[in-house]
Formats: C-alpha cells, sequence, structure tokens
C-alpha cells in the first residue's frame, strides 16, 4: 500500500497542523483538507481504490497518531448502504471528511445519563466535504453510506485515540435508551 504515502501524507500533514491545542480550529483544518481533496480528487481515488474493492465489510484503517497534543488520523471504508449504529466518539473532538462517495451523518444530543436521545441534525457529505465536532461528553451521530452499490472511503481526525466508545439502541418503542460499550477495531494501517 505504498502507493497511498504521498496523498495521505499530505492529508495527515495537515491534520497535525491544525490538531493543536484543546480545542483546534476545525473549521480551518475542513477547509484545508478539504482543497487537498477537491485538488488531488483522481489520484487519491485510484490510489484508495483497493480499500473500495476489499469486500471485508467496514473497515478503520490507521494512517497515524500523534502524542502531544494526541491525534489520530485514519481512513474508513464502507460497504454500500452501510449504517453505523448512534455512538459517541468518547469525549474526543472529531472531523470526519467524505474522500470517495457520499455519507449522511445524523447528529443527535444525549442527556447526560445516556438515556435520552435526540435527533439535532442531519448533513450529507460528498467528497471534500466535512463535518466536525467540539469534545464533547452530549455529542453522538450515525453515519450511512448513501450508496446501494459502492463502498465509500472518508477520512477521519480525532483529539485522541477513539479506542473506546459508546453505541447507543432504544430499548423498544418507550422505553429508554441503552448504552453499549465498544471497542474500535482497526483492520491494518497505510503508511503516511
Amino acid at each position: 500500500m505504498a502507493k497511498h504515502m504521498h496523498h495521505l501524507k499530505a492529508l495527515r500533514d495537515i491534520a497535525f497542523d491544525y490538531g493543536v491545542g484543546e480545542h483546534p480550529d476545525l473549521a480551518s483544518m475542513a477547509r484545508e483538507l478539504s482543497r487537498m481533496v477537491h485538488q488531488n480528487r483522481q489520484a487519491l481515488g485510484s490510489d484508495l481504490a483497493d480499500l473500495r474493492t476489499r469486500n471485508h465489510g467496514f473497515e478503520r484503517w490507521l494512517v497515524a497518531q500523534r502524542g502531544k497534543p494526541e491525534l489520530s488520523v485514519l481512513v474508513m471504508a464502507w460497504p454500500a448502504n452501510f449504517a453505523t449504529p448512534i455512538h459517541d466518539h468518547g469525549g474526543l473532538w472529531g472531523l470526519e471528511m467524505s474522500l470517495h462517495g457520499a455519507l449522511e451523518v445524523e447528529s443527535w444530543q444525549r442527556d447526560a445519563h445516556g438515556q435520552n436521545l435526540r435527533l439535532c441534525g442531519r448533513d450529507w457529505l460528498g467528497p471534500g466535504d466535512a463535518s466536525w465536532f467540539d469534545a464533547d461528553d452530549s455529542y453522538a451521530h450515525r453515519c450511512r453510506n448513501l450508496s446501494r452499490q459502492e463502498t465509500a472511503l472518508t477520512l477521519h481526525v480525532y483529539g485522541g485515540d477513539l479506542a473506546q466508545y459508546f453505541s447507543y439502541e432504544k430499548a423498544g418503542d418507550t422505553g429508554p435508551w441503552l448504552a453499549r460499550p465498544q471497542r474500535s477495531a482497526i483492520a491494518g494501517r497505510l503508511y503516511a
């Protein structure tokens, strides 16, 4: 997977440059990542084509991690019509950007106990479009690949290692939301 190095290194460097401080400027990070994705869309699509044809289900690929300040950069492969459960991000800030295909992102607000969730927004991301969130224990979202035929690819930048988080499901039609602890799995590493 060495052919990914040049473009992923540029994306990683932008994330590292802008991902500083407790509350980084995620709008500026998104703007610079988007510029790079738009300028290199065909090359990125070609370089990452093998991730779109693997057919191994939903996969998370680590691009880079940094210790101080903490930051991780990942590429995720979304099978056709795949949707995540509603989930949080362990209190981390994050940015998600489409590289190939389109993603729907539903934003949810949850109470301090995680028993009540309320849909508070929906975004649609095409290549170069980004959605981001601050470090907030009340933020959760659900993401879905909008294609019924193609694998989508996304870039994710988090303010730390998203190793553990909670997913949420409704207990019946009128019951409370149940929080279920989850562990993130990494399919491999894409060297940048």
